[in-house]
């Protein structure tokens, strides 16, 4: 989905990112739940083992409540008078633990107490005795929380009496171990998902060499010049990245027999357009020498010495300039047949400048219609004399390129803004010169240039519409296709901007150091 205007484009994470996050997260989700099931099962464990000892604390202050045992038949007697009143029954016998807690009614009297770390007596208060007297005397262990005492399991007995004895102990020791468990699970389970990660990403990084082969394999195909020239042999997924026992493999075996179609496909397409250059070529050197005898021919009959009727030399003179035209088709289509073939150009060091010039001068010779305005390095002048702007001296912006070539770009592109735009148009020629690059534009205030046209505009045979072009029938369509070959020949780059009343072309040429 696209981002929103103003919106930050969402990261996206890298596979194998995803595939260690995912594998810790299931290890940590493991572990939780390990974590989780073994902290339940120990508190279980340790609360059982607290009933245990409840429930046997519980006989003892239910048994306690009869110190006076002597009679017949295990029958209760009055408890002997050495015993305390102030302390519970079930704290009066011997065995009770430490922090061991009993409430009891004695004469109806409550007693409620714990002993405390030395054994000494502690007595609970009303809330605390209230809150312990509310235990269910049915002998089920269950867990109260007492006001300043904190939690404890408690059981709640009945004595043979009737009375009610109720015995706790707390569960601190039980929570502590539970939370010392839990802290150093957490600790385990940190380090070890630190450690699995850093495992994880060193051998996810390790299983997927073969993919980020694979990777590399098309990147280096996608940066080759398919486009255009000889195909040579395209890379290849090495073979043992083709197995097609895994993933990586299957996807490497598809990636090569793809590029092996795609190299038979781009194989058979230069063949056949190697053909029609060399057919081109050849048909356009062939044909140089018939047009220049039928040129000679009707130039021979206009000249005889004999009188020639009206009629025949209107068509000699028909049949010369049409000669004219088809020679220059020739030689155009004969020069994009060896641009295409990557004819070696002359390259010596050129003034753009001086090319300017004389470009704009033979523009407003053969459009004195137009205004013609060239602009060199800030001097601005108009081409009234083309030859002497401002009567200064240009600085020579030099590039290194064929004289001959860079002439006729000159040419066509003027030629180009005098056919396709109205008489009264000012055409302006600049030429800007810096360390790198020069650059020329030919900008005219003309009608522009229609959208659909542009993205064809340096294909052959292209003409423009109504619109630009009031001559089209002279026109062959290859001028701006044979700009754009020899500024690509040369290193450089054109650019259009076809807005109305701004139309430019831009040619941008490497400086000579």
């Amino acid at each position: 989905m696209t981002p929103a205007a103003g919106q930050v484009p969402r990261t996206r994470w890298t596979l194998r990112r995803r595939i260690v996050a995912v594998l810790t997260l299931l290890l940590a989700a493991f572990a939780g739940t390990m974590g989780v099931a073994s902290t339940l099962a120990l508190r279980g464990s340790l609360i059982g083992q607290l009933d245990a000892r409840l429930v046997s604390a519980s006989g003892r202050a239910a048994r306690a409540a009869f110190a006076g045992i002597g009679g017949s038949g295990g029958q209760p007697t009055e408890p002997t008078p050495t015993a305390s009143p102030a302390r519970p029954f079930g704290l009066r016998g011997p065995g009770q633990d430490v922090g061991t807690l009993n409430l009891d009614v004695s004469d109806g009297t409550v007693n409620a107490g714990y002993l405390d770390d030395n054994g000494d007596f502690q007595r609970l208060t009303d809330t605390q005795a209230t809150m312990l007297a509310a235990t269910p005397a049915d002998g089920v262990p269950r867990t109260v929380a007492i006001d300043a005492l904190g939690s404890y399991r408690v059981i709640g007995a009945t004595r043979a009496t009737g009375t009610v004895v109720v015995t706790g102990l707390s569960t601190a020791a039980a929570t502590a171990t539970v939370a010392k468990y839990v802290a150093v699970e957490v600790a385990v389970a940190v380090v070890g998902l630190a450690l699995a990660g850093l495992a994880g990403a060193v051998l996810v990084r390790r299983e997927l060499r073969p993919l980020n082969r694979v990777a590399a394999t098309a990147t280096r195909v996608a940066e080759l010049p398919l486009d255009r020239g000889e195909v040579l042999r395209a890379e290849r997924v090495p073979e043992e990245d083709t197995d097609p026992g895994t993933e990586v493999g299957r996807v490497g075996a598809a990636l090569n027999q793809m590029l092996g179609h795609i190299e038979q496909a781009l194989a058979a397409r230069h063949e056949s357009e190697t053909q029609v250059r060399q057919l081109v070529a050849d048909a356009s050197h062939e044909l140089r020498t018939p047009l220049a005898s039928i040129r000679g021919y009707a130039e021979l009959v206009r000249r005889l010495p004999e009188p020639v009727p009206d009629t025949a030399l209107h068509a000699m003179a028909r049949v010369e300039s049409e000669t004219k035209r088809m020679t220059g088709l020739v030689e155009d289509l004969l020069l994009l047949a060896r641009l295409d073939a990557g004819q070696d150009l002359d390259l010596v060091e050129v003034d753009l400048s001086a090319l300017a010039v004389d470009a704009v001068a033979d523009a407003h010779a053969a459009g004195p219609d137009h205004l013609w305005r060239l602009e060199l390095d800030g001097q601005g002048s108009d081409a009234d004399v083309p030859d002497e702007p401002d009567g200064e001296e240009s600085a020579p912006a030099r590039a290194l390129g064929d004289e001959a070539r860079l002439r006729q770009v000159l040419a066509n592109l003027l030629t180009n803004a005098r056919v396709h735009t109205p008489p009264g148009t000012t055409v302006v020629v600049s030429v800007r010169a810096t360390d790198e690059v020069v650059t020329v534009r030919v900008q005219d205030d003309g009608p522009g240039i229609p959208e659909p046209l542009r993205s064809r505009l340096f294909q052959r045979f292209t003409r423009g519409d109504a619109s630009r072009n009031r001559a089209a029938g002279s026109s062959t369509g290859l001028g701006l296709a044979i700009v754009h070959a020899v500024v690509e020949a040369h290193g450089g780059t054109i650019e259009v901007d076809g807005t109305p009343g701004q139309t430019s072309f831009t040619v941008t040429l490497p400086s000579v150091p």
